[in-house]
Parts: C-alpha cells; structure tokens; sequence
C-alpha cells in the first residue's frame, strides 16, 4: 500500500463527504477508494470512518488523523516544491572559458550582472587565448574564436569578433593618414604576434582589408611584434605607430579621441564566435540560464 496516497485518498473522502464524490475527484472507482481506506484502517488497527448506506461520520480518532494527514501531505507538497526550486536554481560551480580581450573587456563586466541573476552560483573564469578542450578541462562552457573542428560540442553561433585600423592622433600628426592599404607601408604597423597554428598567424606580416575595390593584402612592417593585445594597445596609445585591434579594445579610446580610426573605407576581417558545450550538459540549470545569458547579450540578431 502507498500510504501518502491512502493519507491522499482518505482526505478527498473527508472532505467530499462521501467515497462517490472522491471517487471522482481521484479519478478511480468507488471500489479502489474502499479498498484505500481499508487497506489504511487494517495498517493503523483502527476505524477511521463509521458509514451507513446513507451516510458517513468521522471516529473520534479519525478526526484527529484527518487533520494530520493534512500537516503530512502539506509538508510533502512543500517538500516537492523545495526540489523543484533546487532543479530550476542555479547553484555549485560554472568554469567558463573565454579568449583574453574578450574575456577582459566584453566577459567580465557583463558577469557581474549575471552574477545578480544568480547569486547561488559561483563563477570560475579563465581567459585564455589557446582553446582548451572543453570535457577534458573540466570546464562547462567555451567562447571559442574562429574556425574549429567539427565534434559533439553545441555550437551557438554569437555576433562576430571585429576589429578597426587605428592609430593615435600624435602619430598620425607626425607621419600622416594613410588613405589607402598601399600606403601602409610607408608606415610603422605594430603587429600582434598569434600562437603557432593560430588560423590567423599570417596577419603578423599581412593585413587583409576590404574596400571599394573588393579585399586587398598588404604587407607591412614596424619596431614591433608583440602577444599581448593589452600591450599593442598601450603602444598605439602612446603614439608608437598603427594598429589592427579589437573593437572591444579600442572602442572607448575613439570615442574619446585617444585613438582615431585610420582608413575608414577599408574594413580589416572580422572572426566567427561561438559558444561552446556539451548537449548533456545543457539541462543543468547553471549551464541553461548562462548559455540563454550569453545569446541574448551577444548572440546574432
């Protein structure tokens, strides 16, 4: 016998005022109610109900057992409600991983209104520019830049990763705007040095830029090669030559005019993200709510 569902059954009975009118409210037969109440009178060793063809009358003792039936099947409603909260919360631990300017100027600022969102969840960042595997790492979720190689993964398509041509207006006072690719090369271009196999390892020595009259490769050159995307930024600050960065990056120093944007006809090319995790995963409230997070900031419109 279950006995939450007897303690169920005998309450609708009570209630309702007869095993009829339960019957209905419990969608089963009148018998299967008898058989309910008996089955829960014969476990207690004591009468629940006196009743006569017309009608029934709580015992003595059955008035008081009705009443804590109530107080059991309400803790077992509250008690399957806290599960359900717990199943819908987001809680433990989200290892997310992300590219490093991205991460530092895109990521972290939008996590603390995430953070707000969730506040049982605590967050474990790494920004990194390799592209740790994502279930040998142990880490939940990947922003992933580029190209990459088909697998399992789920794959979220987020709005591309562009960048801009700039330079400061002190350099641009002293050597001039260039106007067109060709005249790179008359100047000092700072280059970001990619890791090896970087789908984008080419651009250290050439850019690509499209313009009116379709994509163009420039070869270009200048006192520095440098992998850090914060320390070409500092130089183009200061003034020591030309740049292709970012737009997170630079954004707020052209706004300002700390930076002005060179070419403006000629557009360098832009990179795919993604937003990378494991189907399985997906159902862990942690992972669900940052993954529906992460497409609404940034997915593609």
């Amino acid at each position: 016998m279950d006995v939450l569902q007897a303690m169920s059954v005998y309450v609708k009975v009570v209630e309702a005022g007869s095993m009829t009118a339960a019957a209905l409210q419990c969608e089963m037969s009148t018998t299967m109610v008898g058989n309910h109440l008996r089955a829960l009178e014969q476990r207690l060793g004591v009468q629940l109900l006196q009743r006569t063809t017309r009608r029934q009358r709580l015992t003595e003792f059955g008035s008081v057992y009705y009443q804590r039936c109530l107080e059991v099947l309400g803790l077992v409603a509250d008690s399957e409600r806290l599960a359900e909260q717990a199943l819908d919360e987001p809680r433990g631990i989200l290892r997310i991983t992300a590219p490093l300017t991205f991460g530092v100027e895109r990521l972290a600022p939008a996590l603390s209104e995430f953070s707000l969102q969730c506040p049982q969840l605590k967050l474990d960042v790494v920004l990194t520019n390799r592209r740790p595997e994502l279930l040998e790492s142990g880490l939940d979720v990947a922003f992933r830049l580029g190209n990459f190689e088909p697998s399992s993964l789920i794959a979220r398509p987020l709005i591309d990763y562009t960048l801009t041509v700039c330079a400061s207006p002190d350099y641009i006072k002293r050597r001039g705007m260039p106007q067109t690719p060709a005249d790179l090369q008359q100047h000092d271009c700072l280059s970001f040095a990619y890791p090896a196999g970087d789908d984008w390892q080419s651009v250290e020595k050439e850019w690509r830029l499209s313009g009116p009259d379709g994509e163009v490769m420039v070869a270009v050159k200048g006192p520095m090669l440098i992998n850090s995307s914060a320390g070409l930024h500092q130089a183009a600050r200061t003034g020591m030559g030309i740049v292709m960065l970012p737009d997170a990056l630079v954004e707020d120093d052209l706004q300002a005019g700390r930076l002005v944007t060179v070419m403006k006809d000629y557009q360098p090319p832009s990179r795919p993200m993604h937003l990378l995790y494991a189907q399985d995963r997906y159902r862990l409230p942690k992972l669900r709510r940052f993954v529906d997070f992460a497409v609404h900031k940034w997915g593609k419109r």
